[in-house]
């Protein structure tokens, strides 16, 4: 059997290729779809349909008025009916606001007591962006400043540092065109973050779709559909998906040591006895994290000799035992976790030439087994350590 193309795969996946063939509506069919999204904005806004009364504002009478037409004519709900996820057709028109059949918009603006030909907001409401100019504007959404950006930061400089190292890829967004809470992906240059995703809908060409929060890079925020996304991503020829960490790392641990299970290394967590003003203050906070594949009480034997040791002994506070794992990699991924709490340190080797340790950490030891304990279940990529209150937080949401 021949391989598929990428046009016959992403057709497989349920992805858009291309753009939907756009379906050609008539002037009232415009209207009529652009009237009823002004009804839907009201009730997402409002929590309830529009009323009538002289006690409502103008534009609620409207939409009152324009919902009991609409659910009046079998050719509108026909329209309509798919797009309807608030079930706004479903109800009968009220009986105190009977609506012609042939009342139009300038009819309806009229028995409200507003003249349709003034240049006022009431008139705007009869100009009628045509279809491809509301896709356009669902593709971009409105952006405005994300007021708990200050949650997300740490999240894109642990990101930014997993693609420098390789521990993170960039692909060409297509062959997967899933998109779900916690992905990463690049969109005009710019890094953005799917931070949460509502329940999905059906569209009126029956594709699944869902409401998502985007966070940017840049600290702005937008509300958006999925497909709308897509979309983007798809036609911007610099549009990339960015790789998950666990994605790639297989089992880190297992359970318990089986018979054919080789031991491939150790975690190791120390303690200096340096007697430093600022480490022997700290001692209790200090931690070196590493990844040996041999015996930890070896490694460490000539610590008072060594500079990465801190030219003096250590303590062994606690060790963890691995099978079957990628020792650099995890040590990596431990390394980037703790990245904030990372000690500035420089000491002089036995040349007296300086050396910086990067593997000493401001970290309780209660917080590296958490790590290590969310690595085995794979919800470390759930949370990120935050130095000022020395835990391990979520990431995101709200």
């Amino acid at each position: 059997m021949a391989p598929l193309s990428e046009d016959e795969m992403l057709a497989a996946l349920g992805a858009d290729t291309e753009p939907e063939p756009a379906r050609r509506y008539t002037h009232r069919e415009e209207r009529l779809i652009a009237g009823f999204e002004d009804i839907q904005r009201f009730v997402e806004a409002h929590g309830h349909t529009p009323q009538h009364g002289e006690d409502k504002d103008i534009f609620e009478r409207l939409y009152a008025t324009r919902l009991d037409r609409l659910r009046s004519l079998p050719d509108a709900r026909d329209l309509l009916t798919p797009t309807d996820r608030q079930g706004l057709l479903a109800g009968a028109a009220e009986a105190s606001a009977p609506a012609p059949r042939d009342m139009d918009e300038d009819a309806l603006l009229a028995t409200l007591g507003a003249n349709a030909d003034q240049d006022d907001d009431i008139g705007v409401l009869r100009h009628v962006r045509s279809r491809a100019e509301r896709q356009a504007a669902e593709a971009v959404a409105d952006r405005q400043p994300c007021k708990d950006f200050d949650r997300f930061k740490p999240l894109f400089d642990r990101v930014r540092i997993e693609l420098d190292d390789g521990t993170r890829k960039s692909l060409r967004f297509g062959r997967d065109t899933t998109i779900d809470a916690g992905n990463f992906f690049i969109l005009a240059g710019q890094m953005v973050y799917v931070a949460q995703k509502e329940e999905e809908f059906k569209t009126s060409q029956g594709h699944p779709d869902a409401r998502l929060r985007v966070i940017y890079a840049n600290g702005m925020e937008s509300d958006l559909l999925l497909r709308s996304l897509q979309r983007a991503l798809y036609k911007d020829t610099s549009g990339r998906r960015i790789t998950s960490t666990d994605a790639d790392a297989g089992p880190l641990f297992g359970d318990h040591m089986e018979a054919d299970d080789s031991e491939s290394g150790t975690i190791y967590v120390l303690r200096s006895q340096s007697t430093e003003p600022f480490i022997a203050a700290h001692r209790e906070l200090i931690h070196k994290i590493g990844v040996t594949g041999g015996s930890v009480e070896k490694r460490v034997a000539a610590a008072r000799h060594d500079a990465t040791y801190l030219l003096a002994d250590v303590d062994i506070v606690a060790t963890y035992t691995l099978s079957d794992i990628d020792r650099v990699k995890l040590e990596n991924l431990l390394h980037r976790i703790f990245a904030p709490a990372q000690l500035e340190l420089t000491v002089s080797d036995r040349f007296g030439e300086p050396i910086r340790p990067h593997e000493w950490f401001l970290v309780p030891l209660s917080a590296i087994d958490e790590a290590v304990n969310r690595i085995r279940d794979g919800s470390i990529t759930e949370v990120a350590y935050d130095p000022a209150t020395a835990t391990l937080t979520p990431l995101g949401g709200r």
